[in-house]
């Protein structure tokens, strides 16, 4: 049987996926050099760091469970094929091989890069505001069970009823991340959001967004501790670049002396809400009183828009890949198809300088 129809052709003009791919052909573009550096020219052939990409950013986009799954889909599925840059007739890749070149990128910190050159993609199109931002924390539940959450002391183990899936009673145990760790994955902690909440193995997603049309200027993943938001915050807010004062907002759990002052020093107006419940606040009426101030607290609820497709959409609720460099590699991949689907949907919106 045989065809004469190419998969462009069989993909509708008005696709969505089609101002992503164009989008995302730019950005490739400029990173072709080092892919090329990456690219083996011996051995056996590789898969191409271009294609690896556009198929983990389908990944993302369609909420596919797993990397075997995403081999499935290509196999049949023309939409994909397309996006990804296969011939129908091409043989799909061994979920392995998949696997062990994600990790060369994962090494070549591609997926930071690509986030960058997005958010310089959205600046040329005058879609972000280079002064109003607001940052904001979400815990992301690890790929670790509380079965796994041990004492770090060797202890002998009880005997188990099943070695697969033993029963562990752990009521009245008192549990903490100085005593325990996951034995799955090392670097997750023990968190949970607030009081009354369960309480999970977690890692801390941080997001610094732009005020203008709600995208990510930046991303960061550290463990969950009780510090973590405002130790994330300051890094994201020290990377903003230029030199002008600039503005960022956030809940409560910003409103402490210390971030306030660390802030000032950085030229940025802390537009944090205020938290009077236990404690003075570190904001009075010099902040409060502008009108600068009650827009960011509008604008700043925006984020949690990100937090809800990157869990929803983009994969993040329950993470499928264990270990902080991996995990931020893949939060930081989902910002950054995020913010390909805002660029699409604002472009098709004719939004621009005047949002």
């Amino acid at each position: 049987m045989f065809s004469y129809l190419s998969p462009e052709q069989r993909v509708p003009s008005d696709h969505p996926l089609r101002a992503i791919r164009h989008v995302t052909e730019t950005i490739l573009q400029r990173l072709s050099k080092k892919f090329s550096r990456m690219y083996s020219r011996i051995g056996r052939p590789s898969i191409p760091p271009e294609k690896l990409l556009r198929a983990l950013l389908l990944q993302i986009l369609y909420t596919v469970r797993s990397e075997r799954m995403l081999m499935e889909q290509l196999n049949y599925n023309l939409l994909f094929r397309w996006f990804v840059g296969l011939n129908m007739d091409e043989p799909v890749w061994d979920v392995t091989v998949f696997t062990k070149n994600r990790e060369r990128l994962l090494k070549a910190d591609v997926a930071e890069k690509f986030f960058r050159l997005v958010v310089a993609e959205a600046e040329r199109l005058d879609l972000m505001s280079d002064e109003h931002f607001t940052v904001d924390g979400t815990l992301l539940e690890a790929c670790a069970s509380l079965k796994s959450f041990k004492k770090k002391e060797g202890e002998p183990e009880p005997t188990v009823d099943d070695p697969g899936n033993p029963t562990v009673n752990f009521h009245g145990e008192k549990r903490s991340n100085a005593t325990h760790e996951s034995t799955t994955d090392p670097e997750a902690r023990l968190a949970k959001k607030g009081t009354g909440k369960e309480a999970k193995m977690s890692y801390s997603g941080h997001v610094l967004m732009e005020n203008r049309n709600g995208l990510v200027a930046g991303v960061e993943v550290t463990p969950a501790t009780g510090t973590a938001e405002r130790e994330a915050a300051l890094e994201m807010m020290e990377a903003i670049p230029g030199d002008q004062r600039v503005t960022v907002g956030g809940d409560k759990a910003y409103d402490t002396k210390d971030f306030v002052e660390q802030a000032r020093k950085m030229n940025v107006t802390p537009h944090v809400a205020q938290n009077n419940t236990r404690r003075k606040s570190a904001i009075d009426g010099r902040t409060t009183r502008h009108a600068g101030y009650t827009i960011s607290q509008q604008k700043r609820k925006r984020v949690e828009e990100i937090f809800g497709w990157m869990k929803t959409v983009g994969g993040m609720r329950k993470l499928r890949h264990r270990g902080e460099q991996l995990v931020g590699w893949m939060f930081t991949l989902a910002a950054a198809a995020y913010n390909l689907v805002r660029i699409r949907n604002l472009a098709a919106a004719g939004a621009g300088g005047n949002v």
